[in-house]
């Protein structure tokens, strides 16, 4: 039995409900087979095949009546219509066989089969009601040949000529057999194209889940890019404006101090401040250019195109402060600017080396875009931290690029104090970390071991992605689900 429900669906959990436009349709259908069965029996009673029919007109009517009615119900209650239809085929070809033995009455009751079995909500009840039928109809058909007229009328049908004829199977075993395959075809098909159609209904309502939960899934992804570009974003304010107003600050107080004995190099701090408030307002600029663009389609479906696409050419986008008219965007930071990064750190009071090491000639050029830009904003912190919470008098900048391991590490360290009384809110460090971490690399910063000073190391791989041990070969293969 479980098989049978198991067939049936019994455990797919799923409930096939009419709407009411079909609902209305099916009343539209049963006035249609009332009309199509109607004439069907006029027809047979006008070749005089109703002769021997025992009922007069207004049972065969009623019969045909009763059956396309259940026509207009078939969605409704799917189970209860086929048990109707099956005694109505029962009891109506019992009292009426010409009636019942029509195309449009034998079309009509395997209509009703399979609409019952098809639109069945409960799935274990249709599979025992369907089981009731069948035996139903065997019980009925063994009854008939057996206990009936049946025999009698097929020996009467054949006539002694063929009843004398002899074979492997006699002519009314055969007829007998024939009546048998009749019915299985019959009530086989109803069943299958009952389940083959509540099979393909309930393939297109999970079809239907699959593409809401999809959508729905595409609306999370689309806010969680909103939520990483918000974050993207604000990492980058924070690191171009926490950079630059510390270099300002550390300039402007160096610059006061030695105003009076030293005029020179107030005016080289003073220029600094210059060049570092023009650096800044433009970075801004770029970053708020790009906010304020009109949609975020590429440039080259907009028509709006810079270089080559991989030429490092900077594309023109729309820009705001030129009233909607092409403005150039510089390239973001990359490695070759470390060194206009560490001139503007140094100052009278702090120095600031910078140290690249390279495993072969060139290779700092060839690192991907955006783990250049990474490591920069990682370094340009860093130093901002040295100059707000820092006493140092030094600090060194190390980059080494290594294409043998696929690895770069930044390390800035410096030799001073925390400055009492400039805890920082921590987000420095955080968005150093998420940089890191987005392309598969790791941070660590804390005070140098043995020695004065503070220390930041930083690595990422050179494909800008993350690494797994592959489970086959054990060897560490870039991880395609997290990438630059």
């Amino acid at each position: 039995m479980e098989v049978l429900e198991r067939w049936f669906g019994a455990d797919e959990g799923w409930e096939r409900v009419a709407t009411a436009d079909q609902r209305r349709r099916d009343v539209q259908w049963a006035v249609v087979a009332f009309v199509i069965a109607a004439i069907g029996v006029e027809l047979i009673r006008a070749a005089g095949g109703m002769e021997e029919e025992q009922l007069g007109v207004g049972w065969q009517y009623a019969a045909v009546l009763s059956g396309s009615l259940l026509v207009a119900f078939r969605r409704v209650a799917p189970v209860t219509v086929m048990l109707l239809a099956a005694a109505h085929f029962v009891v109506a070809g019992q009292l009426m066989p010409v009636t019942m033995s029509s195309l449009p009455m034998q079309l009509l009751a395997f209509f009703l089969f399979f609409s019952g079995i098809a639109w069945a909500q409960d799935r274990r009840a249709v599979a025992y009601a369907t089981l009731a039928v069948l035996l139903v109809m065997a019980l009925w058909l063994a009854w008939w040949f057996a206990l009936g007229s049946g025999l009698d009328t097929i020996r009467e049908s054949l006539g002694e000529d063929v009843l004398a004829r002899t074979g492997p199977v006699g002519p009314v075993t055969a007829l007998l057999l024939y009546v048998v395959l009749s019915n299985l075809i019959y009530f086989g098909f109803a069943i299958g194209l009952g389940l083959v159609a509540w099979r393909g209904a309930l393939q297109r309502h999970r079809a239907d889940d699959l593409l809401l939960t999809t959508q729905e899934q595409g609306g999370r992804l689309r806010d969680q890019a909103v939520v990483a570009e918000r974050l993207r974003i604000a990492r980058e304010l924070h690191d171009v404006v926490a950079h630059h107003v510390s270099v300002m600050g550390v300039q402007a107080a160096a610059a006061r101090r030695v105003l009076d004995r030293d005029p020179d190099a107030a005016r080289a701090s003073l220029g600094a401040i210059e060049q570092s408030s023009r650096d800044a307002v433009g970075q801004m600029r770029d970053l708020l250019g790009t906010l304020r663009s009109e949609d975020l389609e590429e440039p080259q479906a907009r028509g709006e195109v810079g270089g080559p696409a991989g030429s490092g050419e900077p594309a023109v986008l729309p820009g705001p402060a030129a009233g909607g008219g092409p403005t150039d965007r510089a390239p973001q930071p990359t490695l070759a600017a470390l060194t206009g990064l560490v001139e503007q750190a140094t100052t009278p009071m702090c120095t600031v080396d910078l140290d690249v090491v390279e495993s072969t000639a060139g290779a700092a050029g060839r690192v991907p875009t955006p783990v250049q830009l990474s490591a920069y904003r990682v370094v340009q912190e860093a130093l901002a931290n040295v100059r707000r919470h820092s006493t140092a008098r030094h600090a060194r900048v190390t980059v080494r690029i290594d294409e043998g391991t696929g690895r770069i590490e930044l390390e800035v360290v410096d030799d001073g104090h925390p400055r009492w009384g400039t805890s920082g809110t921590g987000l420095g460090l955080r968005g150093m970390r998420e940089r890191a971490q987005h392309l598969g690399g790791a941070v660590e910063a804390g005070p140098r071991a043995g020695v004065d000073g503070y220390r930041v190391r930083a690595w990422f791989p050179l494909e800008g992605r993350a690494r797994r041990e592959d489970p086959v070969t054990g060897v560490a293969v870039p991880d395609p689900a997290v990438s630059a």
